[in-house]
């Protein structure tokens, strides 16, 4: 059975020797470049998630669009934490959080909308949450314990994406029949 902590001379051997690599250690057992890679897609789609919902915000009218505006403009406030939490990630892994916009739709999960009808709008806002909910899930399996901070980021936007979601099943259920039932 291997032993729980590594002698502290080695320890602090390492530490000084990789002292360029920062917060990646000889611990760290997941592919950096690949992680960084998939934050920086996870990234794109929270940025495309924050354009979404505040064209939505904006753009939102009619007789149910005030309860429905609030909830958007919550909703792409949270987005906008996610970018700066994962942004702030990639930095620490030693990669660049990539906000070019020429390729940002490219790397996202999620799709952007223009769409003007209130309900088409809750809808589509409701299938990008669940697209990054599977995304993130399957991401999180993925990173397993070889990058538990990385996966910590992700379990919390998780958290806040089906939280999203249920929000948006909710706002749908509250409206009219009629309006909803196209």
């Amino acid at each position: 059975m291997a032993e729980f902590l590594s002698d502290v001379t080695t320890l602090r051997e390492r530490a000084r020797a990789e002292i360029d690599k920062g917060p990646v250690t000889e611990a760290y057992d997941a592919d950096v470049q690949r992680v960084i890679q998939v934050c920086n897609e996870a990234l794109a789609t929270e940025l495309v998630c924050v354009l979404r919902y505040k064209r939505h915000a904006y753009t939102a009218t009619g007789i149910y669009s005030e309860s429905v505006v609030a909830e958007f403009q919550e909703h792409a406030a949270d987005e906008y934490e996610h970018v700066d939490k994962l942004a702030h990630r990639i930095t620490q892994l030693g990669g660049e959080p990539d906000f070019n916009p020429e390729i940002l739709a490219g790397r996202s999960h999620t799709h952007y909308d223009a769409s003007l009808d209130l309900v088409e709008m809750i809808k589509e806002d409701l299938i990008a949450e669940r697209v990054a909910i599977t995304s993130y899930t399957e991401i999180i399996q993925w990173l397993g314990n070889g990058d538990p901070t990385t996966r910590r980021v992700f379990e919390d936007l998780l958290a806040d994406e089906e939280d999203h979601a249920d929000d948006l099943r909710s706002l749908l259920e509250r409206l009219p029949k009629d309006l909803t039932s196209s």
